[in-house]
């Protein structure tokens, strides 16, 4: 009997995502970035453009970061059912846009580098055929932002709720990212960004033999790069490390768990918070009640007014009434 129970009680841990659309749309990307990666490198090799050869082997890095991207899906959808990951796989999809992240960095430091040596050494540039080539590239990146720009947030809302005790859940909304698909979007985007300083820079040295520009423009661009690349890197860290504490639903946990319960008040003695999917979150909570019929199932349905909360963990100390008291006015 016990162990047809525990068969009973037993769950999935594959929190509802599906991002076979976002493989798709991400491996598409990946062949596009490839392509044009050659023809600029051919270009660039054909018109003895190096300012074409760098944006080349500079896209190279983008394709690589991209198809990461659609790796970290392809995984992810793989492992989805094995046991051995505690609370499914969605964090490979994760790491794989911390990753990503690594390598926008690395393009940045490299646009950096490169566009100072230009400064400080420069170089004949050939306009007509630079300028064709990367408004060719802006094109190819708009369209790929435009693949990839759907879908890659998400905001969940939730309608006005009583639980019963004494608590109104009111409408509010959660936006979620995906934040692997961001990440191959970012690197989209940056290319864009990057192409239009080029355009631009490339049209003041024809134009006004501003040539100076085009390095400066590359600084610039490093510049935004980098910014991208760290809000990300601290978007996927903070899920990494599950340091999801500050996130509105631990707030909406402690407000239905400090409600007026109907027989006797609870304390938090102890609550642990972390996110399992994209819009999913697992919890553990410790209370402290006097209340001798107060069961997990009892927190449970009461807490399960909150979606998000796909695994709800619950312990409960029953300690005198006078104990009890004080804890709650402690915590």
């Amino acid at each position: 009997m016990l162990s047809q129970r525990a068969e009973q009680l037993r769950h999935s841990h594959v929190y509802g995502q599906d991002s076979r659309a976002a493989e798709r749309k991400t491996r598409l990307v990946m062949w596009i970035t490839l392509i044009m990666m050659v023809v600029e490198i051919v270009a660039g090799w054909r018109f003895n453009s190096m300012a074409l050869l760098a944006d080349g082997w500079h896209m190279s890095s983008h394709a690589v970061a991209i198809g990461l991207s659609a790796y970290a899906y392809a995984t992810a959808r793989k492992h989805a059912a094995d046991p051995r990951f505690a609370f499914g796989s969605w964090k490979i999809e994760i790491l794989g846009g911390f990753a990503s992240a690594l390598f926008l960095l690395g393009v940045a430091l490299m646009m950096a580098i490169g566009s100072v040596e230009r400064l400080l050494q420069p170089q004949t540039i050939n306009f007509d055929e630079a300028i064709a080539i990367a408004i060719l590239g802006l094109v190819v990146n708009l369209v790929c932002a435009g693949i990839l720009g759907h879908d890659h947030s998400h905001d969940h809302g939730h309608s006005h709720h009583d639980h019963g005790h004494g608590h109104d859940h009111h409408q509010h909304g959660h936006e979620h990212h995906d934040l692997n698909l961001k990440s191959a979007y970012i690197h989209v985007v940056a290319d864009a960004a990057t192409s239009v300083l080029a355009i631009a820079a490339l049209f003041g040295g024809k134009l006004y033999q501003w040539n100076w520009l085009d390095p400066i423009m590359g600084v610039v661009g490093a510049i935004l790069v980098g910014i991208w690349a760290k809000g990300l890197l601290l978007d996927t860290g903070r899920i990494l490390l599950d340091r999801e504490m500050d996130a509105p639903v631990t707030d909406e946990i402690r407000q239905v768990l400090q409600a007026d319960w109907p027989h006797q008040p609870l304390a938090i003695s102890d609550l642990h918070v972390w996110r399992v999917g994209k819009e999913h979150y697992a919890c553990i909570v410790s209370v402290v009640t006097h209340d001798s019929q107060l069961t997990p199932d009892h927190v449970k349905q009461a807490l399960s007014i909150h979606e998000e909360l796909v695994h709800i963990t619950v312990e409960i100390h029953h300690v005198p009434s006078a104990e009890a008291h004080d804890g709650h006015h402690g915590s």
